[in-house]
């Protein structure tokens, strides 16, 4: 089966596709590797994937309709997308909104077009976020749950991902499942992330910013179980609803406080954390906490990392990486 990866340089991308290639399965992988965050991180991620049998990649914007149209007619085999591709980060998305919309929003119209004209498609398979829970205030989120109160434009134009995803499965029939993803971390991560950030200050003896004393709560999920949920939807296309289209949580189904994340890093990397605290930004929620009934009962999924386990393989992979 071909797969076409999106974002295959991206944190959850690389190992998505790493995953795939170890079903077996073709994979072809697409990445603009912009400058959002280091780029040698992300040639690095696509070195190791070039390196296995089954990977192609092509460097492109998937908000490039013409460059997109040629690779669909390129590999019409193509059976199912897995749509990574974003610009993430909340907080950067009020200083850079316009590429937001570019990316998000664009680039996700861009793939469900050529997703409605390849001729194999069996599902298409995108990323949405636990940010579109925006202002709610009832835990655990469910995917029931009322999102019509998103906190930043990402998490706006994520969930735009979500309508047009609706509506291209009713007006065209397009199978899709969208991933509520909740704070995703691990070895090969994305270094703009909080858990990342920490750590590269704790390794320098820099201070860190906690927000509200560290009380606030994320579900910290690590990325193997991401990845598990990730591929156990793949063969489950949603052709028992109508019209074809769901969304899934995707979390460790327990909400830990900032503060404990500091802690299991300065106990990994053996050092103490020299901590300012400030008050919680106008974009940050206080709170995460997935239900993950929904794809649990689709594929069985079951979050297995707690944090202590997950922190402790991201840091001996950060030691590694940054030589410290």
């Amino acid at each position: 089966m071909t797969v076409l990866v999106t974002g295959a340089a991206g944190f959850i991308g690389y190992h998505v596709a790493e995953a795939l290639l170890n079903r077996g399965q073709q994979v072809i992988g697409v990445d603009n590797v912009n400058a959002y965050y280091d780029v040698h991180l992300k040639e690095a991620r696509l070195d190791r994937l070039a390196a296995r049998t089954g990977f192609q990649f092509q460097r492109l914007d998937v908000a490039d309709r013409t460059a997109m149209e040629i690779l669909a007619v390129a590999h019409p085999d193509i059976r199912v997308i897995v749509h990574l591709a974003a610009q993430a980060g909340v907080r950067h998305s009020l200083q850079d909104p316009h590429a937001y919309v570019h990316s998000n929003v664009m680039g996700q119209l861009v793939v469900m077009e050529i997703a409605r004209r390849l001729p194999a498609l069996r599902h298409l398979v995108y990323a949405s976020s636990s940010s579109v829970y925006g202002a709610n205030r009832e835990l655990p989120f469910r995917e029931s749950d009322r999102v019509d109160t998103p906190l930043s434009l990402y998490a706006a134009t994520k969930r735009a991902d979500e309508l047009m995803g609706h509506a291209y499965a009713h007006l065209f029939g397009l199978p899709q499942t969208g991933l509520r993803f909740f704070t995703v971390y691990g070895p090969w991560g994305r270094p703009d992330m909080a858990y990342y950030s920490f750590a590269r200050a704790i390794a320098a003896g820099e201070p860190i910013t906690l927000y509200d004393e560290g009380r606030l709560k994320r579900d910290f999920t690590y990325i193997d179980d991401i990845v598990a949920g990730v591929v156990g939807c793949l063969d489950k296309p949603p052709l028992d609803k109508t019209p074809p289209a769901r969304v899934l949580n995707i979390g460790n189904n327990r909400a830990e406080e900032v503060r404990t994340l500091v802690a299991l890093l300065e106990q990994a990397l053996g050092r103490k954390a020299v901590v300012r605290m400030a008050p919680r930004p106008a974009a940050d929620v206080e709170e995460t906490f997935a239900s993950v009934d929904a794809i649990s009962a689709l594929t069985g999924f079951v979050p297995r990392t707690p944090l202590a386990e997950g922190i402790a393989k991201f840091a001996a992979w950060f030691r590694e990486w940054h030589g410290v």
